[in-house]
């Protein structure tokens, strides 16, 4: 009985309902890119207020404010699958912590588990950017890493064939039964400024860091600037099986790793 409470109570800490905040994963602040003026600093705070209202209302949003070297470019957007209440929280943290976290920076992203937000001086609408990424991995490993990896592979071709259809806005997602107790979830996500072939381009460049980086790991999460894609063996995306709990397993339980790409 004493082990049966204790795994309860695991499994109540790992359990998170939609109502709490989401998580910050990772931030990006470019030191190679100064904010050099108080109207550059100006701007980046005007541009976040407005990010942050039209994110809100559509799940996404690109805009420019400003002029000339004073003009700064936004991209903000929230997760596929979460809802307007979720998406709404997440954007008002990500405009908040992304000038505590990188104060005197004109090139920032920062990525949380519902959105993503980043602003810089140049014009990268539309643009690929896996220029940095930013890679978390389980700490442990499958039992049976031939299958798995065979299964991921799988299940990888077709989370992408969903991501680049016009009409899912960037995000596929799926499931693999592995055995009767064990089940494989995936989720790919591409900023909505891209095209279907830019989209491809990005997640093709994310998966390929799987057999790199999270080899035979259980878990993994891949962060770049215009796509993300994850696989963990516990659910946590929506919508959910009936039968199924969203679950959270803290960054605490992962190793991360840093690629800077040409």
């Amino acid at each position: 009985m004493a082990s049966f409470h204790r795994l309860l109570l695991l499994f109540t800490i790992l359990c998170i309902c939609t109502a709490e905040s989401a998580e910050l994963w990772s931030q990006f602040c470019n030191h190679n890119s100064q904010i050099n003026s108080t109207q550059l600093s100006a701007n980046i705070d005007s541009l976040l207020a407005e990010l942050m209202s039209g994110t809100v209302q559509n799940g996404f949003s690109t805009i420019s404010y400003g002029k000339a070297e004073d003009q700064v470019f936004g991209l903000a957007q929230c997760r596929g699958d979460v809802s307007s209440e979720d998406c709404s929280s997440c954007v008002e943290d990500a405009s908040k912590q992304i000038r505590k976290l990188c104060p005197s920076q004109s090139d920032a992203r920062i990525w949380y588990d519902y959105c993503f937000m980043r602003y810089g001086t140049n014009k990268f609408f539309g643009q690929v950017d896996t220029s940095v990424g930013i890679i978390f991995y389980n700490v442990e490993n499958v039992t049976d890493p031939d299958s798995f990896n065979k299964e991921l592979v799988s299940l990888s071709d077709k989370i992408s064939s969903e991501a680049v259809k016009p009409g899912n806005k960037g995000l596929g997602r799926g499931k693999k039964q592995l055995s009767p107790f064990l089940t494989l979830y995936e989720l790919a996500q591409c900023t909505r400024d891209l095209t279907p072939l830019s989209c491809d381009q990005c997640l093709a460049i994310a998966i390929g860091n799987f057999p790199i980086f999270c080899n035979n790991k259980k878990g993994c999460r891949v962060l770049h600037g215009s796509c993300i894609v994850r696989y963990e063996l516990y659910p946590f995306f929506f919508p959910l099986d009936p039968k199924e709990t969203l679950v959270n397993m803290p960054l605490k339980y992962y190793h991360s790793s840093t690629v800077h790409n040409p």
